[in-house]
């Protein structure tokens, strides 16, 4: 749609077949906007098609839970210490590559999870939005502050996984 030059969403595609089901009824869906602009509002597709639902409060605030929850666990991931200093140093030969496979797995896993965060914000709903941030912000306030850092790490390493740079 395009109304003066301003973009206010996109309808969704038409389900496949043509909406029967496979029982011969019509199958009646509600109509879904893809907002391309931030809105308020329960009724938002985030993650997966159909998902939380049209008019479930419920789900939505389940949603939001699942985008907190894994926010926060990209936090700890990029500020955990899973791997123990003494195995990670000092090692040679098979055992640094056993390790170096596990850091490769991990980062993988911080990165999946962060994309799955960046995919539900781009549902463009307020909501997901601001529990992002504070997904972030309060994995960040427990795992990497000071508030809670224990400073007995006698190697100076923070983390099993680099930093996330933009």
């Amino acid at each position: 749609m395009n109304d003066g030059g301003h973009m206010h969403g996109m309808a969704a595609p038409p389900p496949l077949g043509g909406g029967n089901s496979s029982n011969g009824t019509m199958m009646h869906r509600r109509h879904m906007m893809m907002h391309m602009t931030f809105f308020w509002g329960k009724n938002a597709e985030i993650l997966f098609n159909g998902w939380p639902g049209y008019d479930h409060l419920g789900m939505y605030v389940l949603a939001l839970a699942v985008v907190f929850f894994l926010a926060l666990a990209v936090e700890w991931l990029s500020h955990c210490n899973i791997l123990r200093p003494e195995t990670s140093s000092n090692r040679r030969g098979s055992a640094a590559a056993v390790i170096g496979v596990m850091q490769t797995v991990l980062y993988a896993v911080r990165i999946g999870l962060a994309y799955l965060v960046m995919l539900a914000v781009m549902s463009f709903n307020a909501g997901v939005f601001l529990v992002a941030i504070a997904g972030h912000g309060v994995g960040f306030f427990l795992f990497g502050s000071r508030a809670f850092n224990k400073q007995n790490n006698s190697s100076g390493k923070t983390s099993d996984l680099p930093p996330m740079n933009c």
